[in-house]
């Protein structure tokens, strides 16, 4: 059996490209013999589709589509995932759902068991899980078809003791095929492949594994679909980050006749998360997902401009290395603002990184902007001192500058905020948080010198000026980030064991982190939580991101 797998980019809602670009697939392993192919989850609506899900009309046009689809499966199966509604009276109105269409028919359809409703999931929501699971016969291949489930928590976690592949193999099939919307962070491939082989290596038949790739808002999918035989060995492997179709043969003895390309280690799902933060740690794949995350919110929001506030420093430069690459320099502007107490160098290191990269920059000065607020204010403010208040006034007069600029030229403002400073509350609302995207809002101030360093790694892009200076708002003379945060080789780490690890007070400082500095770095984490609820949306590249995946109550007291 020839069978194709089909990793595509789709666009929530847009039923018509999503099924142009499945049909196209059809009859293309159609014209090269194909006698089956797979697509990944939701595929016909795209995943997350979220409340979009209550429209009766947004399933009746995933009706429609599956409808069109199954007309074009006529010599060929194909494997589809779409909603699909429930015709009982009990449980919720529809199931999360994998077609498979033959003779322009539907063989068989199988409904997601297990719903994910943790972090940026919230499956159960919007779906029923499936209560009967039945193999499908084709082409003398019995076939245990799941969706995305089957790959996680292997008879090991009490919420899952109902594996769907546990009641499919009682039925005796000869390969599993999986498909998936599972999303990227920097430990998730590993995690995945790792429960790959446990599947494996449980029921001891081959697996086809189907992933979506393409960013939805904050979310990235990094594809990376794949076939493992009953040895647990990799035949075939589709790649990271892009789009691409591949076909592998399955024989009566369920080998294939792809040679093998690596064997899959197991490593224990739990051991995944470093207990040290690593800021080198997979840098590659976060630097190739910010890109996909900057390019395809863009594409499908019909955008092509970005604008930056440049300021010479590490966040804005890497911001603005990162947009130039995804969107083309044509398409990148930056804005570069001094104040009378910006330095000389961080205006000549913006101008140079501009220079580098081949993007049109201007120059607006604030002094004197910022003199006419102090003159407004003086009445009231009185002789008080200069402190936050003179600080953010001038952050604010960025913003409401790079705003007009966005306003007036049709551009999207890329925000520069990295995670540590929001995690912090180390930004101004309304001024250097303003954006209409978050490119570094889950990567950590020593990742981003580490991406810098990546985007380097051929020729100096970014200034190393910028990359080794002291890191500084330049708000007053003199001012370091050290002078409000801790050092971030400090910062960081605690950071990551209360964010990613979910470790509490007195679990960090039983690591041997001083107690004072855990406490004053949770208490600016759980105090500013009213700063990034307001925060645009933020690309997710690590296991667990400030927006819809970490929900925490504003006025909580908890830890502080």
């Amino acid at each position: 059996m020839k069978i194709f797998i089909a990793q595509q980019n789709y666009h929530i809602g847009n039923f018509e490209a999503n099924t142009q670009k499945i049909i196209a697939a059809i009859r293309e392993a159609k014209m090269n013999g194909g006698d089956l192919i797979v697509f990944s989850e939701l595929a016909v609506c795209g995943y997350p589709p979220r409340d979009f899900l209550e429209f009766d009309d947004f399933i009746a046009r995933s009706e429609q589509a599956i409808n069109e689809i199954r007309k074009e499966a006529d010599i060929i199966g194909v494997i589809v995932g779409a909603p699909a509604r429930n015709p009982k009276i009990e449980g919720k109105d529809l199931f999360n759902s994998a077609y498979f269409l033959y003779n322009e028919q539907v063989l068989g359809v199988a409904h997601k068991t297990l719903l994910p409703n943790y972090d940026i999931f919230d499956e159960y929501r919007y779906f029923e899980p499936a209560d009967e699971w039945n193999v499908i016969t084709f082409k003398e291949q019995r076939i245990a078809l799941t969706i995305c489930e089957d790959i996680w928590n292997v008879g090991t976690d009490p919420m899952y003791r109902l594996n769907p592949m546990d009641k499919l193999i009682e039925q005796l099939p000869d390969l599993m095929i999986n498909i998936s919307a599972s999303p990227f962070d920097y430990l998730h491939a590993e995690g995945r492949l790792s429960m790959i082989k446990q599947n494996v290596q449980r029921y001891k038949i081959p697996m086809i594994y189907c992933n979506t790739v393409g960013s939805q808002t904050e979310i990235v999918f990094d594809g990376g679909s794949l076939v493992m035989d009953a040895h647990q060995n990799i035949v075939a492997q589709l790649p990271y980050f892009h789009e691409a179709m591949q076909h592998i043969t399955l024989h009566p003895d369920k080998t294939f006749d792809q040679p093998v390309i690596q064997t899959a280690a197991q490593i224990p799902f739990a051991e995944l998360l470093p207990d040290e933060f690593n800021e080198e740690y997979d840098i590659d794949e976060i630097y190739e997902a910010l890109l996909l995350g900057i390019r395809d919110y863009f594409k499908k929001m019909g955008f092509s401009k970005a604008i930056v506030a440049s300021s010479g420093g590490i966040d804005s430069a890497v911001v603005l290395a990162l947009a130039c690459e995804a969107l083309g320099s044509d398409n990148v502007r930056a804005l570069l603002m001094p104040s009378q107490y910006s330095t000389s160098h961080s205006v000549s290191d913006a101008e140079r990184l501009s220079k580098n990269l081949k993007s049109t920059y201007d120059i607006i000065p604030i002094k004197e902007i910022f003199e006419s607020y102090e003159t407004a204010l003086k009445p009231v403010f009185k002789d008080l001192p200069f402190n936050v208040a003179e600080e953010n006034l001038q952050s604010r007069i960025r913003g409401s500058l790079v705003m007009a600029l966005s306003n007036k030229f049709g551009s999207i403002l890329l925000n520069t905020s990295n995670k540590s400073e929001l995690a912090t509350g180390y930004g101004t609302l309304y001024g250097d948080m303003a954006g209409g995207l978050g490119v570094l809002g889950d990567v950590y101030k020593l990742q981003v010198y580490a991406l810098a360093r990546y985007i380097n790694r051929n020729a100096e892009i970014i200034p190393l000026n910028i990359i080794n200076k002291a890191p500084s708002a330049e708000l007053r003379p003199g001012q370091k980030d050290s002078d409000s945060l801790p050092e971030y080789s400090e910062l960081d780490p605690i950071l990551y064991q209360y964010i990613e690890r979910r470790q509490g007070p007195n679990s960090i400082i039983a690591m041997g982190y001083d107690a004072a500095l855990v406490t004053r770095i949770l208490r600016l984490v759980n105090m500013n939580e009213y700063k990034r609820n307001q925060f645009c949306p933020i690309i997710r590249v690590s296991p667990k991101a400030f927006g819809i995946g970490r929900r925490v109550p504003i006025v909580g007291k908890y830890l502080i």
